[in-house]
């Protein structure tokens, strides 16, 4: 049986292929083996091969700033503030020593503010930025400045992803950030099925909206918490799920 065909809804990842790789297998352990899933990215991160500036300590706002940095020179134990789990265990694993964050960018920044207190800091990220770090550092009077360390390069929708969502009454498909909601709403204009989706957080589900038969957001801003909005669009716990289109 094919994904469209499936009495179940299929689930449909758009982010890179390695973390669509993870949370499908997450999703899978909690819903089903053989839960038809299919994975179609629409961004490829890509090193930039920026310069590092000397810091006293380092910012990770994702877990893609990580690899890149360390191509350059070993973590050799330097701290770094990391924004949630997710991103504190990749740059653990890489020799960092690690402060860990609420999971979003505002509570980082609180936690900076109250807790560093050396030379300055500098944020490794991603060409795109959803929140001006470094900028709300500066005001607080904690010294930042940023690299640009990769970029995430734009792909189009698979062939498998178009006719899924050409068939498919229904698809699931978590979104994990505001430029992939946007990317999204784009890449599927037209479509016949009806979107189900577990935005992350409410930034991320503003680009993507408009285009959501259901959407239910994640209570935390981590896969725990897009699985437990997932369970929630399939019923499986307690409905809160908002309606739009």
């Amino acid at each position: 049986m094919t994904e469209a065909n499936s009495p179940r809804p299929p689930l449909l990842l758009t982010r890179p292929r390695a973390g669509s790789e993870r949370f499908a297998a997450q999703f899978r352990a909690r819903f089903g083996a053989d839960w038809p899933v299919l994975i179609s990215p629409l961004t490829e991160t890509r090193p930039t091969g920026a310069e590092l500036p000397a810091a006293e300590a380092l910012i990770f706002t994702s877990e893609q700033a990580v690899a890149p940095v360390i191509a350059v020179g070993p973590a050799a134990g330097q701290r770094a503030y990391c924004v949630g789990a997710r991103t504190a265990e990749v740059a653990r694993a890489a020799g960092f020593d690690v402060v860990e964050g609420p999971g979003e960018a505002r509570g980082l920044a609180a936690l900076i503010a109250a807790q560093h207190r050396g030379g300055r800091l500098l944020h490794a990220r991603g060409r795109e930025v959803v929140a001006p770090l470094a900028d709300w550092l500066n005001s607080a009077g904690t010294e930042t400045i940023e690299a640009v360390v990769y970029a995430q390069e734009a792909l189009p929708l698979s062939t498998a992803a178009c006719d899924l969502l050409a068939r498919a009454p229904v698809v699931l498909a978590p979104v994990f950030s505001p430029r992939s909601g946007r990317l999204l709403a784009q890449a599927v204009s037209g479509a016949r099925a009806a979107l189900w989706l577990a935005p992350i957080s409410a930034a991320a589900a503003e680009g993507c909206a408009g285009i959501a038969a259901r959407i239910e957001v994640a209570p935390t801003p981590d896969a725990a918490g897009v699985l437990s909005a997932l369970a929630r669009l399939l019923g499986a716990e307690a409905p809160g799920a908002d309606k739009a289109g």
